[in-house]
């Protein structure tokens, strides 16, 4: 099975973005994790080092998505 993390901040982009994401994921083949980086900053690492450099973003099986623009992973750390 994959997994399938998506990472956002809780900003309108980042919410819709998710909502359509998790509508399309397939759960038998797919496992998703959602990770509000506002509110799990100790995540913020995390998805640094998966590559992400900007929210909304999903990485699955290790592969970064970025997902419109809602804000710079820069921009989340200074909260």
């Amino acid at each position: 099975m994959s997994k399938a993390v998506f990472y956002h901040a809780g900003c309108p982009v980042c919410v819709e973005a998710e909502q359509l994401i998790l509508n399309f994921l397939d759960e038998k083949k797919v496992q998703p994790e959602i990770v509000h980086l506002g509110e799990q900053r100790n995540k913020i690492t995390d998805a640094e080092k998966a590559g992400v450099k900007s929210v909304p973003a999903i990485v699955v099986d290790g592969l970064v998505y970025h997902i419109n623009y809602g804000a710079s992973l820069e921009d989340v750390k200074k909260g």
